[in-house]
């Protein structure tokens, strides 16, 4: 009976080593480690799928069992998002990973996961609608038409870069003139902005989210004449704020030489967006799939448009491509 109860602790994850630590104690112990082992923004991604877990197990003893692993994911799944319940599950598999390496378990609770299925509401499915998640060409220039009107300082290069270079928001605040080659024609990605508080100080430059993302991509000669006017523009601002300027050669700076944040850019598209008469949620990511869709309507091809994206997943661009090719087929449909 006692050798029966050994082997089923085993079998249900117990702890090898005698120890009073609870689950809390443990994730607080795993993150700090993790903290030694990757970038500050993947930690605060982590740190809040953790309490998810923490908030269910604190002050249970670290011995969680498959079965209520699984349980407690099914119940999460109805209430957040497939993405965030992968990034829990995937926070949770690394906790007791750390733990079975510290010799505490003998088994991963998470081994034979399975992912559960949501059933989506008519609602939700259209809510996900690929047209909702970035601006046609014509939608694109009559915001560009706003943008230029009515935006201030920055705004219209801003909101021209994104949709026609397909950068990430990061990557776009990150960037210095060192990175633009107006001889080639071409723009160097290598590092992404990171600044969870959103002040003018306190930011980090950080390698870009994937290997794929570091990318050298060809600019157009009508954005290249943006950036020049751009730049020469910097330089008055620069010896009229001489005083305060602290120039860190960033394109994207403002007028004390700091780097404009993420908050500025949302709060500007944010105002602008009120203006055009158009009922989609459109963020800063969105000009990325708007870029998609450019490229897509200029004839590119799949593996070209992952390339000048710096994409490692091609879900999104295989969604945006396949909404594209039907409408055409429609319009070929309709004329024959």
């Amino acid at each position: 009976m006692a050798a029966n109860k050994i082997e089923e602790s085993i079998v249900e994850g117990a702890v090898i080593h005698e120890t009073k630590i609870t689950f809390g104690q443990f994730a607080v112990e795993w993150v700090e480690y993790y903290g030694t082992q990757a970038k500050i923004s993947s930690v605060r991604a982590r740190s809040i799928a953790m309490k998810q877990l923490v908030s269910q197990w604190e002050h249970l003893p670290l011995k969680i069992t498959r079965h209520m692993y699984q349980s407690y994911i099914n119940a999460l799944s109805q209430k957040f998002s497939r993405n965030y319940i992968d990034s829990i599950h995937t926070t949770g598999n690394m906790i007791f990973k750390h733990a079975i390496r510290k010799d505490l378990l003998s088994r991963n609770p998470t081994e034979g996961f399975v992912m559960p299925k949501k059933q989506e509401t008519v609602e939700e499915i259209e809510e996900e609608d690929i047209q909702e998640k970035f601006l046609e060409l014509r939608e694109l220039k009559s915001f560009l038409v706003i943008t230029k009107e009515h935006g201030l300082y920055m705004d219209y290069l801003s909101f021209v870069t994104l949709p026609y270079t397909g950068l990430r928001l990061g990557e776009l605040l990150a960037l210095k003139w060192s990175d633009v080659d107006f001889t080639k024609k071409t723009m160097r990605i290598t590092k992404t902005y990171y600044n969870p508080n959103n002040g003018q100080t306190g930011y980090q430059l950080l390698t870009p989210k994937t290997k794929k993302s570091v990318r050298i991509i060809s600019l157009d000669g009508d954005l290249l004449t943006l950036f020049k006017k751009h730049r020469l523009d910097q330089r008055a601002l620069k010896m009229k704020q001489r005083m305060v300027y602290q120039d860190n050669n960033f394109i994207f700076a403002e007028n004390t030489g700091h780097p404009r944040n993420m908050k500025q850019v949302m709060n500007r598209l944010i105002r602008l967006l009120k203006r055009l008469d158009i009922d989609k949620h459109i963020t800063p990511h969105s000009f990325r799939h708007t870029h998609t869709s450019l490229l897509i309507e200029a004839g590119a091809g799949v593996k070209e448009i992952q390339e000048r994206l710096g994409h490692s997943d091609i879900n999104t661009t295989m969604n945006i491509y396949a909404h594209k090719m039907s409408k055409k087929k429609l319009l070929r449909d309709l004329v024959n």
